[in-house]
């Protein structure tokens, strides 16, 4: 389903700003949406405004309500409550044709009966242009996503990759304001899908047309978005940049869903000091709550956040314990250390290959390190 024509995407990229400039300027604006399914929220007082020329991740789990959202905002879904306004105008009740966005599947939904060039087309027949304008524009659109001179295949004569290009083609075909992706990598190969998303990411700064992604997959939301609205249970957990998610997660949930952590039990000493085991360590204060004393707490630490080199004897973090396992993972490895000085607790540390030779890392030996204090991360224990 594709929307009437809006502003034309194939002006210059705009400028793509993000945190609060993006919430200020509010292209997109969604105001106290929600959405239940008889007894079931779905959706629970979504707020979030999304800038002209941004690209937005919806990432979460599966059953989060991410792909509900964006059918809302297609307008594929009714809201049971809150408002929907795109550049100014309320489109909150507006049918799918009425609005102005287009939008790629996952199944890519092509028709298989129609050729290329007849599917890029197929926004277009109802704009009354001239046949070898509607030509030009598809022509135009096929080289744009690296398929030129395809337009005579059909579908079935196409790969998944080559399918999805066409499927973002058609999307395109009528200039929207908003293109959305509804996981649209997910039925692809891993290599095929990491070349697709760069692709994709590089026309949407060439176009600069504001665009909405669905996906599941850490991976592809931190390669590929301005910002990413971390979503679970119906309700966003946290809003930020790529880097502010990844290392400043707002909750457990996000810490554990974004990336790799480990999750050390601590207690709280006061003045943000925290007891964990034998070590006494101390969390920079933009990194959690000032936890009464003797509140239990969980650390939270990426397994890069380790030093290995030029470490004081007065570090509050320098610990050693016995590698118990490796798991190789191509260009790194997490080789998991047990650390008596941590009451036993198990750390996973992150060591590229060539690190693993540099710093002898392997089953059975012993590692001597620091853990990175100042990128520790404090929430209270049983936080969900």
């Amino acid at each position: 389903m594709w929307a009437r024509r809006g502003h034309d995407a194939m002006d210059a990229a705009v400028s793509m700003p993000t945190g609060l400039a993006a919430q200020e300027e509010g292209y997109l604006r969604l105001q106290g949406v929600g959405k239940r399914f008889g007894s079931f929220s779905a959706l629970s007082q979504i707020d979030l405004a999304i800038a002209r020329g941004e690209f937005v991740c919806f990432l979460g789990p599966s059953g989060c309500g991410k792909t509900t959202l964006l059918r809302i905002i297609a307008g594929l879904e009714t809201q049971t409550a809150g408002r929907i306004l795109q550049a100014g105008r309320d489109i909150s009740v507006l049918p799918p044709a009425q609005r102005d966005y287009g939008i790629v599947f996952q199944s890519y939904a092509l028709f298989p009966n129609l050729s290329i060039a007849d599917n890029v087309a197929y926004g277009l027949v109802n704009r009354r242009q001239p046949r070898a304008q509607v030509a030009a524009r598809v022509d135009e659109l096929l080289t744009l996503v690296g398929l030129p001179g395809s337009g005579a295949k059909y579908p079935a004569q196409m790969s998944g990759g080559q399918q999805q290009r066409v499927a973002l083609a058609r999307a395109l075909a009528t200039s929207p304001g908003l293109l959305l992706l509804d996981e649209p990598l997910s039925a692809l190969d891993a290599i095929v899908r990491v070349h697709l998303r760069n692709e994709i990411r590089a026309l949407q700064r060439k176009l600069g047309v504001t665009t909405i992604m669905v996906t599941h997959d850490q991976e592809e939301a931190l390669s590929v978005a301005d910002r990413i609205v971390v979503m679970n249970h119906g309700v966003i957990e946290q809003v930020g940049t790529p880097r502010e998610v990844y290392r400043a997660p707002a909750s457990p949930f996000v810490a554990d869903f974004v990336g790799k952590v480990n999750r050390l039990q601590a207690v709280a000493e006061g003045d943000h000091w925290f007891r964990c085991g034998e070590l006494r360590l101390r969390c920079d204060e933009g990194q959690g709550a000032d936890f009464r004393p003797g509140r239990p707490v969980m650390l939270y630490l990426r397994p890069e956040d380790r030093l290995m080199i030029d470490v004081p004897d007065d570090h509050p973090g320098r610990c050693e314990g016995a590698v118990r396992h490796i798991e190789f993972l191509g260009g790194n490895c997490l080789a998991q250390v047990q650390v008596e000085a941590l009451g036993g607790q198990s750390l996973q540390l992150q060591f590229s290959l060539n690190q693993m030779d540099e710093f002898s890392v392997r089953e059975g030996a012993r590692l001597h390190f620091a853990l990175r204090t100042d990128r520790l991360r404090v929430f209270a224990a049983g936080q969900e």
